[in-house]
């Protein structure tokens, strides 16, 4: 599947689909489910938080 494909079947932008894969953008809890969805997927089967994501909430 395409970053054009992904992009118009969850209502965004290719280049918001872009920067979700870089990690330069961390997706709406809403986009995450819709690309989950997309995928017939678990959130966390796609997105994982890291130590760092922990730590900057302590």
């Amino acid at each position: 599947m395409t970053q054009q494909q992904l992009a118009d079947l969850v209502q965004v932008s290719r280049q918001t689909i872009n920067t979700v894969e870089l990690g330069k953008y961390i997706p709406s809890t809403v986009l995450a489910l819709k690309i989950a969805k997309v995928f017939e997927k678990n959130v966390d089967d796609i997105f994982q938080l890291d130590e760092t994501d922990w730590n900057t909430h302590k």
